[in-house]
């Protein structure tokens, strides 16, 4: 998730940390990357958003620099532990449902339309995508912290998304599902013996109590942000048993306890603070790429 704007700026990060990436990140893809299989996956192919390429996760791959795709993201971890024969990973920060079909203009790009890299063969595949259609995610990142101030205690970012009556954002997330479904069938038509998983979203936000330090959001505004991301998630389940032939792998309701606003080290997804080396401001910790990775392989086993 998250906008173009700001991972643009992300890309230019990493391009400078990228020296002192390469030294440090051995050693936490060895601790990453354990477990093994036996399942017989041939070639895995990831697609998706930045919550599955894992922007300034270490070591970042500069395939494009602009995806800021790590290898020590949830399907680089899942690959290692069913032991693929072959493996690609074509997810990019930025992206949506648009992009599966059409290349995506990032820095030092563009991404190739990701739908390139599904073949006849290709026999499992993940999806994380729809967060950043019609621009949901960047919107509330980009505007809910802005609007605290004037009712710390109260949900004016809701109400600022409210017109008429009306939650635009989910009024917005409802034809999410439409384009998701697009995607999985899309998927099916170009790799028709592929096992798909279709990746939900992590929390960000908790069940109750707030972290203004760490999620700088109206305290009613925790309950909304909430309500958007379950009813996003609902929409890509919807949208797998629409399908009929995808499994939906649900993310929010493991990372109960994994919010934000958790310790480093517990926390799935980061708060407002980019941190180098580490994960982008409201995206993924190394400890939440293991534990979607984990999530996704008890669904294969």
């Amino acid at each position: 998730m998250g906008t173009r704007r700001s991972l643009s700026a992300t890309a230019g990060a990493i391009t400078v940390a990228l020296v002192t990436a390469v030294v440090l990140a051995a050693s936490t893809l060895t601790a990453a990357a354990t477990g093994g299989s036996t399942t017989t996956f041939r070639h895995y192919v990831a697609l998706g958003d930045s919550y599955t390429s894992g922007p300034l996760i270490p070591l970042p791959r500069l395939d494009p620099v602009g995806c800021v795709r790590s290898t020590s993201n949830y399907p680089a971890l899942l690959a290692h532990k069913l032991r693929v024969h072959t493996y690609t990973d074509v997810s990019c920060g930025g992206a949506d449902t648009g992009d599966m079909t059409s290349p995506q203009e990032v820095f030092l790009g563009p991404n190739p339309p990701q739908f390139d890299a599904l073949r006849p063969h290709t026999d499992l595949v993940t999806v994380g995508i729809g967060g950043n259609d019609h621009g949901v995610f960047g919107s509330l990142v980009g505007t809910c912290p802005g609007l605290r101030a004037e009712d710390p205690t109260g949900a004016p970012c809701r109400e600022h998304f409210t017109e008429d009556g009306v939650d635009t954002i989910l009024a917005k997330i409802s034809d999410t599902r439409r384009n998701v479904t697009e995607v999985l069938r899309g998927i099916h038509e170009r790799s028709p013996r592929a096992r798909v998983l279709l990746i939900g979203y992590p929390r960000i936000a908790p069940e109750t109590g707030y972290c203004p330090n760490v999620l700088p959001f109206a305290e009613g505004d925790y309950a909304w942000l909430n309500e958007v991301e379950r009813a996003l998630n609902a929409a890509l389940e919807n949208a797998a048993a629409a399908d009929g032939d995808t499994t939906y792998v649900d993310t929010f309701g493991p990372s109960r306890g994994h919010d934000a606003c958790q310790p480093r080290g517990t926390a799935w997804v980061n708060g407002q603070h980019r941190k180098l080396l580490a994960a982008a401001e409201y995206h993924p910790y190394l400890t939440g790429m293991r534990g979607v990775a984990g999530v996704t392989y008890a669904q294969l086993r």
